[in-house]
């Protein structure tokens, strides 16, 4: 079932709280840290960065152009970013499907806001999903996570160190998944989704909490080019 042009299901407190811890540039609410698995101190850094002149989002500074990073559908094919964009607006998020709180709203936000669009433009976008625990996240689990949201929407695992790769380049921090007291797996992680622009290059970023209507005004924007 899609989600597009409905509400999100979850609280948006818990975006809320999301959108504080990010503003300090630390992990994302999904549970407690524990140990780093991707360094801190990528190029792009979400709590340094200047609004964006039109957009809505903030502005990279500077701009990251992401080297071809190639991992896996969920349908087992390789799919490389940025370079199967195609020309298209990418919406680039790190999560994991038994997260409890930012990565469902967070999805569930953006398919809202996609819904918003109009063919054309939908046509022109695709909202990638990238799991930060992929030992669990086979691709058939990430496959029917995200189509509860939208079915369009591309999951993307493989191995840790091939997604650390990826997350290191976007400036998105996350820790090794960790089982929490009542045995649930936990991974904290940072919450920004990563615009990549047609060219490839990545110029505005959102963080936790970002509105739907801040997605649907921004994304025209993007795709003409403005950040």
């Amino acid at each position: 079932m899609t989600l597009r042009g409905r509400p999100p299901r979850w609280g948006r407190a818990a975006v809320l709280v999301g959108c504080l811890v990010a503003l300090l540039g630390l992990l994302a609410a999904c549970g407690p840290a524990g140990g780093s698995g991707s360094p801190a101190g990528g190029p792009v850094h979400l709590d340094d960065v200047s609004g964006a002149t039109g957009v809505r989002g903030v502005r990279l500074d500077p701009p990251v152009r992401l080297p071809g990073a190639t991992l896996t559908d969920t349908a087992g094919r390789p799919w490389t970013l940025p370079a199967a964009a195609d020309g298209r607006l990418t919406l680039l998020f790190f999560g994991y499907t038994s997260c409890p709180d930012i990565c469902p709203t967070t999805v569930a936000d953006l398919a809202a806001a996609v819904g918003l669009l109009t063919p054309a433009q939908r046509d022109r976008v695709r909202v990638v999903v990238a799991t930060t625990d992929p030992a669990r996240d086979t691709g058939p689990v990430l496959r029917h996570w995200l189509d509860q949201f939208d079915r369009s929407f591309v999951g993307l695992t493989g191995p840790a160190t091939a997604v650390t790769r990826l997350a290191d380049t976007a400036g998105v921090t996350f820790s090794t998944p960790t089982p929490a007291a009542d045995g649930t797996i936990v991974v904290p992680h940072g919450s920004q989704v990563t615009a990549i622009g047609p060219d490839g290059v990545a110029r505005v970023g959102y963080l936790a909490g970002t509105a739907v209507a801040d997605y649907a005004h921004d994304i025209p924007l993007l795709l003409a080019g403005e950040s």
